[in-house]
């Protein structure tokens, strides 16, 4: 009952929240256009691009709000889940009053805006939680990471489980989100607890230290094969293993996989270390995406393992990383704010990668959403980004936390 005490549960919570807005909505959000409002692969990816590009000032901006909040934060915090609640609305529930392209920019600016903020603070927060609660940095991340990939788990089905139930299926999927979101709201509202007075970090000063450089970069290409495979996760199931309606129950599977072996990951982190774990990590991922190659037309059992196998690997990356961060930036800058503002931009670069230059490459190989009679060259595209890129990266990362030394 310590984790009670300790009131982890509202971190779990706080955090199936924001996963939910986060992951589930670059894998829907797309295809959702593109197949209701016919906008094209190639311009939603500009706009999801571009968005990154207002990140990379917009972030560090949010770090040095977060870090200078103290009277109004609660307040300040919570306006913001009320926006997160609205955007997910309009994405998904209002029918565009403008142009399609022009509404979805608008709203999900305004999603990830409010996904930026509170990302940022509440990651931050957990560097003062971690210092006062038992298990320090990894317990709280297991806590912590496996509410994100449970929230990942509901907010990847609900879509899918609800498509043939109701009329609209994602629309009572956003108004459910909505709802989540102000309970996570109220229950995190205790939490967000001024920290001790300190000095403000710079960006410069977490810049300047070698340690959080490396894991800044490493983080960067160690997170975009996640970003690869969900962008694309879709139509790879729908037009390479030729298994339309399987979607939902595969991305369960994986993402659960995700959430059940996070506790695995932070036990073995804390006997072996996180390094020598994640690296393990990595070489299994590095096989699940390279049998992913040999697959074919049908092949949804095999796939299905995989899922299994390269979910569970995605629970170490999630777990032990910020954990591994968050253990930095108490050492370098314990306010946090600025370096989980980092942080959350390197993060949704990853994103934004992956949908301004795997969707136009897709669309130009000749593939098409939804078509049933894609020709050759779409589906070996498909397969190679969804397969071969993601490994390809993995090799990198494992170089990169190789050559990063944790003990300084």
């Amino acid at each position: 009952m310590k984790a009670l005490t300790d009131r982890l549960p509202a971190f779990s919570l706080f955090a199936a929240v924001l996963s939910g807005a986060g992951l589930p909505i670059y894998i829907y959000a797309p295809k959702y256009y593109a197949d209701t409002y016919g906008v094209s692969l190639t311009a939603l990816g500009a706009v999801l691009f571009g968005l990154r590009l207002f990140d990379v000032v917009q972030d560090p901006v949010l770090g040095w709000i977060s870090e200078r909040l103290t009277r109004f934060k609660k307040l300040a915090i919570t306006l913001t889940a009320v926006v997160l609640a609205l955007a997910m609305i309009g994405l998904f529930a209002v029918a565009p009053p403008i142009a399609p392209i022009w509404w979805f920019g608008l709203t999900i600016t305004g999603l990830f805006t409010a996904f930026s903020f509170l990302t940022i603070n509440f990651y931050a927060q957990g560097i003062s939680k971690a210092g006062n609660a038992a298990g320090g940095h990894v317990r709280l991340a297991a806590w912590r990471e496996s509410g994100a990939l449970l929230g990942v788990c509901i907010a990847a089905v609900i879509p899918t489980v609800l498509i043939g139930v109701v009329a609209s299926p994602f629309a009572v999927f956003a108004i459910g989100f909505a709802v989540v979101t102000l309970v996570a709201a109220y229950f995190m509202w205790p939490e967000w607890k001024g920290r001790a007075a300190q000095e403000p970090s710079q960006i410069r000063d977490i810049l300047a230290d070698p340690i959080a450089r490396r894991l800044l970069v490493l983080a960067l290409v160690n997170a975009t094969p996640l970003a690869v495979s969900s962008t694309l996760f879709l139509f790879y199931v729908e037009s390479r293993l030729g298994a339309p309606g399987w979607e939902g129950a595969l991305l369960v599977l994986f993402f659960l996989a995700a959430a059940l072996s996070s506790p695995a990951w932070s036990a073995l982190a804390r006997r072996f270390g996180e390094k020598r774990v994640l690296l393990a990590a990595m070489t299994l991922a590095i096989a699940s995406f390279g049998y992913t190659l040999t697959l074919s037309m049908g092949d949804v059992i095999p796939f299905a393992i995989i899922c299994v196998l390269s979910g569970a690997t995605i629970g170490a990356d999630l777990t032990l990383m910020p954990a591994m961060f968050a253990k930095r930036m108490a050492a370098i800058s314990p306010t946090g704010g600025q370096g989980f503002g980092l942080w959350s931009l390197v993060n949704k670069f990853t994103l934004a990668f992956a949908a301004v230059v795997l969707l136009p490459l897709l669309e130009r190989s000749g593939f098409t959403a939804g078509a049933t009679d894609l020709p050759d060259t779409a589906l070996t595209t498909l397969t190679v980004l969804y397969a071969l890129v993601p490994s390809l990266l993995k090799l990198l990362a494992i170089g990169l936390l190789i050559a990063t030394k944790l003990e300084e």
